[in-house]
């Protein structure tokens, strides 16, 4: 791997489809929905913002960044009228496990050594200005099954490089309808990714219309050269301040690691869209 930022990415395409089992395996959106979070995003904006405890909608629209405000407050704070924190926690790591239990069936001591070398990366992290990565490396640690260790590990991989992400977008002056609108203009479209961030047409166009204003978006809709170099910095800049777990260790035990996810990562991608609305490549893409 040529770099600590290249590595970063390159992880990122082996945890984050395990991660995101519990948006997109069926056992996970029956967990909540069998707990009362019926309809998916009662499920999501539920289950994702647990770790912070009893959050309200501000607190939640600022910690995940691209959804529109009025979306999140659909959700946020009633759910926790029909759920408690602790109680949301423990239903999506069960819906994770239950998925992974499917998706990687046969492979149960593979997904326990993974794990092990995980939690080895994240090791004693810092977490400052990370505030959905501090939350979930506060939760406790499963220590019953190698399955619910692994999904934890790259959930709280997960957050720790979205928080980052967030913290390029916010110092490229690039808020949060700005980022989806700027992404839907490479290869996903509008109509995919616009409903399910809850950004009316009015805001969207006015988003688009910032992006022309600053040359990053041609009147077809496509990014110009600018525009695309001004997203290729937001995402280097996230590689980089992804890197330090994976800067800590040999290139080896990291080679070891990615040898270790790609299988598991592969499993738990054929359930998933690519391209991703989350953005990520698919594993070894990167």
């Amino acid at each position: 791997m040529a770099d600590a930022g290249h590595t970063a990415r390159a992880m990122w395409t082996l945890f984050e489809p395990i991660h995101a089992v519990t948006y997109f395996a069926p056992e996970a959106r029956t967990a909540f929905a069998e707990a009362g979070l019926r309809g998916f995003w009662r499920g999501y904006f539920g289950g994702r913002a647990a770790p912070l405890g009893p959050a309200g909608a501000a607190v939640v629209t600022a910690s995940f960044f691209n959804f529109a405000p009025a979306f999140v407050a659909r959700a946020i704070p009633a759910v926790w009228d029909l759920i408690t924190p602790e109680d949301a926690l423990a239903t999506r790591l069960a819906g994770a496990e239950a998925a992974l239990s499917t998706l990687l069936l046969g492979h149960e001591e593979e997904a326990a050594a993974a794990a092990d070398l995980l939690w080895l990366a994240i090791g004693e992290l810092d977490f400052s200005g990370r505030v959905l990565a501090a939350a979930n490396a506060a939760l406790p640690l499963p220590d019953d099954s190698g399955l619910a260790r692994l999904w934890q590990a790259a959930t709280l991989l997960r957050e720790h490089r979205g928080d980052g992400h967030f913290a390029a977008l916010a110092a490229a002056d690039i808020d949060g309808c700005e980022a989806v609108a700027l992404r839907g203009c490479m290869d996903l479209r509008r109509e995919d990714l616009q409903p399910v961030r809850g950004w009316t047409d009015e805001q969207w166009d006015n988003a688009l219309a910032g992006l022309a204003d600053r040359g990053w978006v041609r009147p077809d809709g496509r990014l110009t050269n600018a525009g695309q170099a001004a997203h290729d910095a937001v995402e280097s800049a996230t590689d980089w301040a992804a890197a330090r777990p994976w800067a800590r260790l040999d290139p080896q035990t990291t080679a070891g690691i990615a040898e270790a996810l790609l299988p598991l990562a592969r499993a738990c991608a054929a359930i998933q869209p690519y391209p991703s609305p989350i953005g990520v490549p698919a594993p070894g893409a990167a």
